[in-house]
């Protein structure tokens, strides 16, 4: 079993002369100026010792800790002079307040006496004896696994409280640290009753007082050796050492800050009227798992964390809902924890916890600019313990699974879910067996796989063309996504590309994606713009072979050629096209002939394709010939010429000439042939027996 390195916690505490100096941050001892008598000379401000400053961030660092964790984090107090002394043992009934202040109180400040044996080393091999000793948690899972006690690992954790000069004995600390972790190691490892450390961070706090300088430099979480890590922080002390651990016990402990704002309380002035006070509480972040999901912003733009004046760290600002019931109602709650106030003496703090002790509940609502106030968490006691409860903002579990366009994506509802999971099915990774020889890596194959596949790849319906349109190129989308091509590949891939030439020349329409837009929208000859677009580009995106080459010129081929002058279509420029969902030029006209002569010319030999399209093209036949006419659209020229011709005559000689283009007219519809001889060369000898 793995124990986390905040399951045990030491502070050496230097207890040499240079703690017994002043921190020379002065405090106003004599506040009551406005009613001093006169003649009296007011008191002068005192200032605490380094030593008073340590030891009241250490102990507050213990009450945060043990507030939250009163039985999971363990924290043992070793001073350091001339020698050693253990303050603590693992033992739970001595990890309280009540007995580490009595044993501070029997250790007394240092003395003013030159001691050249103090060291703060005595104190930091004490804490490597510590750190080996077995918690009763760690006893217990030795004894219960005998057989595989190697797999209970032993970390921890060391802060010492110093005073150093140079960086030249930072560096004789830490070395000498680091060959008393050695050693220990091996005294624990041929030891029944002790561990050896596994890892340990040694967290060096240089302290000195305000109104000097720094001697040495600062140094981040740096890995010494794989059992050990080291940190070195420059404190001033005084307010400074306070606020830097309170930093510290965040990040050791994973906590997160929490401010209630709006908290009514009445003044003891005048009991009348009462004043918004506010209050900074720690708990564990998972507290906030709900409210980060969307990140720092919520979707109006409100900021959830900000940095109070004077700190150094975010805080969630949350707002007090005056609770209406005085029992604590069921509420859906995900979660609880454990809760501490970051100033456990002024009088908001006190107020709101005895409120809460008296078993009422306050609900808690995430900040919004407009709309209904969304409440996120709520304060309550159990027990004689103050939790935060974190409240379920979104749909209950023991209701109906939510739909995908209740997470993140808001109002839309047009995934390509069941796309997706053929997407999944094609990209699952299997083992594969090793060889020898192999020309490129599995697990990066199937990266530049799946890279290839996702440079387009609609996440919405809305958002593309061509995937709604299944029916009629559906076998390219599918056959096109493949590596390698074959014939057969080819020609179902050129067969959807015709396809979709066939059903533009009968003007049928496309399932186009439903836009937002007032009017009628995109043309549809906008709209298979659009398709030959996104086509052109989902194509050129897979075209790694010359099958895939040949399959996107004969697209290139088969599409209406742009007369705006551009060039090879962009996937930008698709997915912007698609999302605006405008014409922005005009469709010119596409020459070819029937679907099956077409298709015909296409699959034959490509030294006759160039040349039976040219000579098709040559004879004036064309798509459009085939296409009729949407409008009878005459010019000022025509409707001059016609006379005194009805609407009727125009419109029959418009579809005589449009017959005349088209086919031969029969023999005996001519004017002046006469009767026309069916079949005259039916009876003879040419054509077989008849």
């Amino acid at each position: 079993m793995t124990f986390p390195v905040s399951h045990k916690t030491i502070f050496v505490l230097d207890h040499g002369p240079n703690f017994l100096g002043s921190c020379y941050q002065n405090m106003e001892f004599d506040i009551f100026t406005k009613t001093r008598q006169p003649g009296i000379i007011p008191l002068a401000p005192l200032s605490k010792s380094l030593w008073t400053c340590s030891v009241e961030a250490a102990i507050e660092y213990c009450r945060i800790v043990w507030d939250i964790f009163p039985t999971e984090k363990l924290i043992r107090f070793i001073v350091s002079d001339s020698e050693s002394l253990t303050l603590n043992t693992w033992a739970q009934d001595q990890q309280n307040l009540s007995h580490l202040m009595g044993a501070l109180a029997q250790v007394g400040p240092p003395e003013n006496a030159g001691n050249k044996d103090c060291n703060v080393m005595h104190g930091l091999n004490a804490a490597i004896e510590a750190l080996c000793e077995c918690s009763e948690i760690q006893h217990e899972k030795r004894t219960s696994m005998t057989e595989s006690a190697g797999k209970v690992v032993n970390r921890g954790r060391v802060i010492c409280f110093t005073n150093v000069k140079s960086d030249l004995e930072v560096n004789s600390l830490v070395e000498c640290f680091q060959s008393a972790l050695v050693e220990h190691n091996k005294l624990a490892s041929s030891s029944d009753s002790l561990m050896a450390v596994q890892h340990c961070e040694l967290i060096l706090m240089h302290v000195y007082p305000v109104n000097k300088e720094s001697c040495i430099a600062s140094q981040n979480k740096k890995v010494i050796s794989p059992i050990l890590s080291i940190e070195i922080h420059n404190v001033k002390s005084g307010r400074n050492l306070a606020a830097k651990l309170g930093i510290l016990v965040q990040q050791h402990y994973n906590l997160a800050s929490t401010t209630v704002t709006g908290i009514p309380m009445k003044e003891e002035q005048n009991a009348s009227s009462s004043a918004n006070y506010d209050v900074e509480l720690l708990h564990p972040v998972a507290a906030h798992a709900e409210v980060f999901k969307t990140g720092v912003v919520n979707a109006e733009g409100v900021h959830i964390t900000t940095v109070k004046e004077g700190q150094l760290y975010e805080t969630v600002t949350l707002k007090w809902c005056t609770p209406r019931s005085s029992s604590v109602e069921l509420q859906y709650c995900t979660s609880s924890f454990r809760i501490t106030p970051v100033d456990v003496n002024n009088r908001p703090s006190s107020c709101l916890t005895n409120f809460l002790l008296n078993g009422r509940a306050v609900m808690l609502e995430m900040p919004r600019k407009s709309g209904s106030k969304v409440l996120s968490h709520m304060l309550a006691s159990h027990g004689g313990e103050i939790f935060i409860h974190t409240l379920g903002t979104g749909r209950s579990i023991l209701e109906d699974p939510p739909s995908i366009s209740e997470g993140c994506g808001g109002r839309v509802t047009d995934y390509r879910i069941n796309d997706f999971g053929d997407f999944m099915k094609q990209n699952r990774l299997v083992p594969h067996y090793p060889k020898k020889e192999r020309i490129e890596i599995p697990i990066e194959a199937a990266k530049k796989k799946l890279t290839r596949l996702t440079q387009y790849w609609p996440l919405v319906f809305s958002h593309t063309t061509i995937f709604n349109n299944a029916s009629q190129i559906g076998p390219l989308l599918q056959l096109i996504t493949k590596e390698t091509l074959d014939t057969n590949d080819v020609t179902e891939c050129k067969k959807s590309i015709y396809n979709l030439v066939s059903s533009e020349n009968k003007g049928l329409p496309l399932n186009v994606p439903t836009t937002s837009t007032r009017g009628k929208g995109p043309k549809r000859e906008e709209h298979y713009r659009l398709a030959w677009n996104e086509l052109e580009a989902f194509v050129r995106c897979h075209c790694t072979t010359a099958e895939h080459q040949s399959v996107l010129e004969c697209l290139l081929e088969c599409r209406k050629p742009n007369t705006d002058g551009e060039g090879s279509t962009s996937i930008a420029s698709v997915k912007v096209q698609l999302g605006a969902q405008s014409p922005s030029h005009s469709p010119s006209k596409r020459n070819g002939k029937d679907d099956k002569e077409f298709s015909k010319s296409f699959d034959s030999d490509d030294g006759k394709d160039s040349d039976r399209k040219r000579s098709f093209d040559d004879s004036g036949d064309s798509f459009n010939k085939f296409r009729p006419a949407k409008k009878l659209k005459l010019s000022a020229d025509a409707i001059k010429s016609s006379g005194n011709k009805s609407l009727l005559s125009l419109w029959t000689d418009r579809i005589t000439s449009e017959h005349e283009k088209r086919f031969v007219e029969f023999t005996g519809r001519v004017n002046g042939n006469g009767p026309a001889k069916l079949y005259p060369n039916l009876k003879s000898e040419a054509n077989g027996d008849g």
